[in-house]
């Protein structure tokens, strides 16, 4: 069987549905909701166009369960059965073309924007160490508001199946509130969703039988998990694969891999370790999803860093997931699946060259006209530099110097030669020739520290911590900017439509 074969068989879950093929639009933020969390025209022409695209499941991106908690601008909101109508056109415009569409749900725990939430939530009352996310300390839920939010997740789920979606995914990871109680660093709570792993995973596993019996046996059922945290103190690989084998026995239909948080993107592949393909490192997340592959008796999806359909042949083929998961790539081309279902490659964007620094314009003369290429002489900086211009871009005649800044030029007076002696120094500043400088105490030698590795004291920290937050920074500057660039390029396919149908 060939790649294309391989990503065209269907897949029977265990809760007796099937997927059409085995490639799926992983969730993202698409922030196209209306000011009241509702679905608009936009979003239900966004899911439209990647529903032609062949994908064979579409998961949304992450529908909030409580409005008083947002991760951003333009979430969707399903909590109240009013929008349902809404919703229903949404998932009547992405099911036509044959796909199955499956609702993420979320709840953001400490991450919230702190424009919508005054006082965020989290298992425990310690600050997200990603600045900007840091401005409010959370509050530490109760076990009775735990269970309240058990309950929201649930009703949610409800609602969406209500709506016409197809599916449920629980969202686990990438540091949101579920993903926080399952974290070392983010949970230290000494009651039972807390203080061991076992007590740490309990508030997904609640999630999950409370998603369960609201939305019935049939219904699929999914929960996207990190591999771990990579971060210092948070959920590590052998705790994220105990949580893996007690979802499959809780019941699940499919497990989505990712992982990372807002401290480290690893979800973006920024600080991850990728395995090397003939294309280029692919698979972000494929070392864990190969060891427990043998003990987690249930449907995989691999998500991040899946591009060519070698990878992911060698993938299907192997057996370590079910299901390939891709986000970007059917951001920017939502044609993506039915290239690779076809065997064909999507057609490459014509590149866009570097344009020459604009020309500066001598304030005297008029501005020159452009210069052919084929009259032009190599620069410095790379870039065409046309014939009587200096490396500052500026227009002067051969035989002449080039013309200065500013029309006026200020002549300064040179300064005085280095003193040779003391002696030709002002009495005020000599100690030979002032005695108050001669008799002023001299500071004594610092003595010379034996071991100026260790850090010593609390203020000596403040270094390490800076770079940790710098580090952050950093990480997040990369993912806002990817996520920015793909989330210009899916407002843009939603205009497109309107245009089209227009």
């Amino acid at each position: 069987m060939t790649a294309a074969d391989l990503l065209a068989a269907e897949l029977a879950l265990p809760c007796g549905a099937v997927l059409p093929n085995r490639i799926a639009k992983a969730a993202m933020s698409e922030q196209l909701a209306a000011r009241d969390g509702r679905p608009t025209e936009r979003l239900r022409r966004l899911y439209a166009a990647w529903a032609h695209g062949g994908a064979g499941l579409l998961i949304t991106g992450n529908v909030m369960i409580d409005r008083t908690a947002l991760t951003e601008p333009g979430n969707v909101i399903l909590d109240h059965d009013r929008a349902l109508p809404a919703f229903r056109r949404w998932a009547a415009a992405a099911k036509d073309a044959g796909s199955t569409l499956w609702m993420q749900i979320n709840h953001p725990g400490r991450v919230a924007t702190v424009p919508f939430t005054h006082r965020p939530v989290a298992p425990s009352a310690t600050r997200e160490p990603v600045p900007g996310y840091n401005l409010r300390r959370p509050r530490a839920l109760t076990g009775q508001e735990v269970r309240h939010v058990v309950r929201a997740f649930a009703r949610t789920a409800e609602l969406a199946v209500a709506a016409g979606f197809d599916g449920i995914q629980i969202h686990a990871a990438h540091g949101y509130l579920l993903s926080q109680f399952l974290s070392p660093a983010a949970n230290t709570r000494d009651d039972a969703y807390g203080r061991t792993a076992a007590g740490r995973r309990r508030a997904l596993l609640e999630t999950v039988a409370a998603v369960r019996a609201a939305v019935g046996p049939a219904v699929p059922v999914s929960v996207k998990l990190n591999s771990r945290d990579f971060q210092r103190g948070g959920l590590t690989e052998a705790e994220a694969h105990d949580t893996a084998r007690a979802l499959a026995d809780a019941g699940i239909d499919l497990l989505e891999i990712s992982g990372g948080n807002y401290t480290a993107p690893a979800m973006t592949g920024v600080g991850v370790h990728r395995p090397r393909t003939a294309a280029g490192p692919e698979a972000y997340f494929l070392d864990f999803a190969e060891r427990i592959r043998h003990d987690v008796q249930v449907p995989l999806m691999l998500t991040g860093g899946l591009r060519t359909g070698a990878t992911m042949e060698r993938i299907l083929r192997d057996g370590t997931a079910d299901v390939i998961g891709l986000a970007r790539p059917m951001a920017f081309s939502p044609q993506y699946p039915a290239h690779l279902l076809a065997g064909t490659r999507p057609a490459r964007r014509a590149a866009r060259h570097r344009l020459p620094p604009p020309r500066r314009v001598h304030p005297t003369r008029p501005p020159q006209p452009p210069v052919p290429p084929h009259r032009t002489r190599p620069s410095t900086t790379g870039h065409p530099r046309p014939p009587h211009h200096d490396a500052r871009g500026r227009h002067h005649c051969p035989g002449r110097p080039p013309p200065t800044r500013h029309p006026r030029a200020v002549t300064r007076p040179a300064l005085p030669p280095p003193a040779a002696d003391v002696d030709r120094i002002p009495a005020a500043m000599s100690s030979k020739r002032n005695p108050a400088r001669q008799a002023r105490p001299t500071r004594p030698p610092a003595e010379a520290d034996p071991h100026p590795h260790k850090l010593r004291g609390r203020s000596n920290d403040r270094p390490r911590r800076f770079r940790a937050v710098l580090r952050s920074m950093t990480r997040n500057t990369l993912n806002e900017r990817a996520e920015g660039v793909a989330g210009w390029v899916m407002r843009r396919i939603a205009d497109r439509g309107r245009s089209a149908s227009a």
